[in-house]
């Protein structure tokens, strides 16, 4: 049986023990559940700072760790999946059950219950908070420092509509591998659009082509396929994506778009979905 690389805790010298049975190795081990200490912890394609970023972990989302050594943890990021690397230092203890989700594009913390004390952050939407205490319009939260309440929304609650949630991002730069307010990629996009109103969605372009239904009508909210890109259309002309030409998320008229990509190695669209 083969596996997706990607979203599979496996090498040939060790897998999880949950695949044991499933897929050979040398070794089988338990994870061990840590959370994410930082606004935004790099998840590597190799054990080394100069790797490539092909995820990110954003503040309280767990991270499953099955092998630790030169500094990085080797594992699965439990949001969506993906397996990869993250230096030790970006993650900490399994924090409690989040009670919160960060839902401003992006709001700091601060060292106490004051906007003059310390800032802390920025932290990014999407982030996962456990809060420990109150004071006034001030919540602790468990590995970091007090947020305006009014910048987090309870865990359970969601936005209702994708491309409102998408549009914050408008302007934010392009980053390979991206999750953050403060730069993202075109699936990571998605991604966290999609989150944020209580789906669930995978990390890659490939794999979110899968989700929906095809169409050839195009509406608001609908998605734009290439090959290795995705764009989300803002109604029935023009998309906003995370891109690489502009260096950052852009709204364009879908036509245009389609004829500049056409002319790289990209080429045409290969679907168009719709959610």
């Amino acid at each position: 049986m083969s596996h997706d690389p990607r979203v599979t805790l496996a090498r040939p010298s060790l897998v999880a023990r949950s695949l044991e049975g499933v897929t050979a190795a040398d070794g089988y081990a338990d994870s061990r559940s840590m959370t994410a200490v930082v606004p935004a912890a790099p998840l590597r394609a190799a054990p080394d700072a100069n790797a490539e970023q092909v995820d990110q972990v954003l503040f309280g989302e767990t991270f499953e760790v099955l092998e630790e050594a030169q500094g990085f943890c080797w594992g699965q990021a439990r949001r969506d999946g993906y397996v990869g690397y993250v230096a030790r230092a970006d993650l900490g203890p399994l924090a409690p059950a989040p009670t919160h989700r960060v839902s401003a594009i992006r709001t700091y913390a601060f060292r106490e219950a004051s906007i003059k004390s310390r800032a802390l952050g920025p932290y990014s939407l999407g982030g996962l908070i456990a809060v420990e205490a109150r004071d006034g319009r001030f919540v602790k939260a468990a590995n970091s420092g007090w947020f305006v309440e009014a910048h987090l929304s309870p865990i359970g609650v969601f936005e209702g509509d994708v491309v409102e949630v998408a549009e914050r991002y408008l302007g934010a730069p392009y980053l390979w591998g991206g999750r953050e307010s403060l730069g993202l990629d075109c699936s990571g996009l998605v991604q966290q659009a999609l989150l944020a109103c209580g789906r669930a969605c995978p990390r890659d372009t490939d794999q979110q082509a899968l989700m929906g239904r095809p169409v050839e009508t195009l509406a608001r909210g609908d998605l734009v396929f290439w090959r290795g890109h995705v764009a989300i259309m803002l109604d029935g002309q023009r998309i906003l994506h995370a891109n690489g030409h502009h260096m950052a998320t852009a709204i364009e008229p879908l036509a245009e778009a389609v004829a500049r990509i056409a002319a790289t190695s990209t080429g045409q669209p290969t679907g168009y979905r719709r959610l």
